[in-house]
């Protein structure tokens, strides 16, 4: 009755591993319950089978685990779980690929404490000012672009 106890208390563990692992990531109840399971199993082979039956016990557990998860690994149950999407998108774009160009007007969309936001030929672009601090609203003209930063100043006209 005792190993039955250990071998149930193993599995259960393993199972709690595996879960942790692939499914549940970070420390979670999964992994202290397979912990837990893992002690309990092997507190519980030393104190009811003795010392040779704790430390066969230990040893079959950590062997099981390993080949637990190496066969995990190499199952096709991780390829079917696993995201294969790709990411197509782009964080941001360049200036250039905006099509903005040293000359373009645009009237600031947010107040520019040297960086803020401006609309520039119907494009909501970031922008840096050469003027200092820029109310919202106010209209703007690109002088130039550097490194992707678009420098505006105040337009006069």
């Amino acid at each position: 009755m005792e190993i039955a106890i250990i071998a149930i208390l193993l599995i259960v563990a393993i199972i709690f591993f595996l879960v942790e692992l692939f499914v549940l990531p970070g420390i979670s109840i999964a992994g202290i319950l397979a912990g837990g399971c893992y002690l309990y199993a092997n507190y519980y082979a030393f104190t009811h089978l003795g010392l040779a039956g704790g430390f066969t016990t230990l040893g079959i557990s950590a062997v099981a685990c390993v080949l637990c998860l190496v066969w995990f690994m190499r199952s096709k149950t991780l390829d079917r779980i696993s995201l294969k999407t790709d990411i197509k998108g782009k964080a941001g774009y360049t200036p250039v690929e905006q099509g903005i160009k040293a000359g373009y007007t645009g009237v600031t969309t947010t107040r520019l404490a040297l960086i803020g936001y401006a609309d520039i030929k119907g494009r909501i672009v970031e922008v840096k000012s050469e003027d200092g601090f820029l109310d919202e609203k106010t209209p703007v003209i690109v002088t130039r672009i550097t490194n992707d930063t678009i420098f505006v100043r105040k337009n006069e006209n």
